[in-house]
């Protein structure tokens, strides 16, 4: 049983578009990617045949297996033209985050040759050094978890979670940054209330919008997590502050891997915080949006579909 149940969970978290039907078509499972991107494929019904012919466009993969007696085909579903995107996302991925470390890599460059020169503070110049490679450790733990993401290495929803403990963690691990930073962090949640994303994955999207805003609301500002229930099907999880905010042409763009808006752009953030929470939230079956404007704060919410 507990190999069925994980099966089953590897298929429907699966970022690819995969199918498992029977010696008769049936769709015994299909991923979430499947269901979505495909019209057609229904768990329990037949697998449209033109899906199996590739007349639509679809180019299937078959891999024929046994399993109790029983004789299954696990289909991949590829686009045409989809391995030339992904080489293109690929290659533009790999340039962007190459230009990231090179500002952080020379800076700390810089440094380590003002160090040796006479005069100079030393323990002040290494302390900053030390920033510096704090940041380049944090770009490169954030690239490889994006990169999980995106290649389906990372299961995000696999049952419920009782989201207010979790939150309360999340915002107190960053208590004292934001008091530095003179942000104050807020949580409104029932407790009782659930949303469908594992532990692991709902802190990852808790600490991201709050440090977003404790890295650019500005001093003085209040950032607030709230968790709203069930309404019409759907859990909203909000991160909103009232600080400096941002234009609204910019608001469609936050989520792009490495985009900060103009008054972002001497911050030691990676760029990456909120395009992480978008694939975590898309990838639990939710949605993301961020509303504001400057000079009224950041809204950035995430409507996931309510636990079953």
């Amino acid at each position: 049983m507990d190999d069925a149940i994980r099966g089953r969970t590897l298929v429907e978290e699966s970022r690819e578009a995969v199918v498992v039907i029977d010696d008769r078509d049936t769709v015994l499972v299909a991923s979430r990617r499947a269901r979505q991107a495909i019209d057609g494929i229904r768990e329990g019904q037949p697998l449209p045949p033109d899906l199996l012919t590739g007349e639509r466009g679809v180019i299937p993969f078959v891999v024929p297996y046994d399993v109790g007696g029983r004789r299954e085909r696990l289909v991949y579903l590829s686009r045409e033209g989809d391995l030339a995107a992904y080489e293109e996302l690929r290659s533009g991925f790999t340039a962007a985050v190459s230009h990231e470390l090179r500002t952080p890599l020379a800076r700390l460059l810089t440094l380590l040759e003002t160090a040796a020169l006479p005069g100079e503070n030393v323990a002040e110049l290494v302390e900053r050094a030390s920033a510096e490679v704090e940041q380049i450790t944090e770009l490169i733990d954030e690239v490889l978890f994006l990169s999980e993401l995106e290649s389906g290495g990372r299961v995000v929803a696999l049952g419920a979670t009782t989201a207010r403990p979790v939150l309360e963690e999340a915002l107190d691990e960053l208590e004292e940054r934001a008091a530095r930073a003179g942000v104050a962090l807020l949580l409104t949640c029932d407790p009782a209330t659930a949303l469908g994303i594992r532990p692991r994955m709902l802190r990852v999207v808790a600490r991201n919008l709050a440090e977003n805003a404790i890295r650019y609301a500005g001093p003085g500002a209040t950032f607030t997590l709230v968790v709203e229930g069930d309404r019409n099907g759907v859990v909203t999880l909000v991160g909103c502050d009232d600080g400096i905010g941002v234009e609204e042409a910019e608001l469609p763009r936050l989520f792009e891997r490495f985009y900060r808006a103009d008054q972002a752009r001497a911050s030691r953030g990676t760029g990456l915080g909120l395009a992480i929470v978008k694939h975590i939230v898309t990838q639990a079956g939710g949605s993301v949006e961020a509303r504001g404007t400057r000079g009224r704060g950041l809204e950035v919410r995430c409507e996931f579909p309510v636990p079953s």
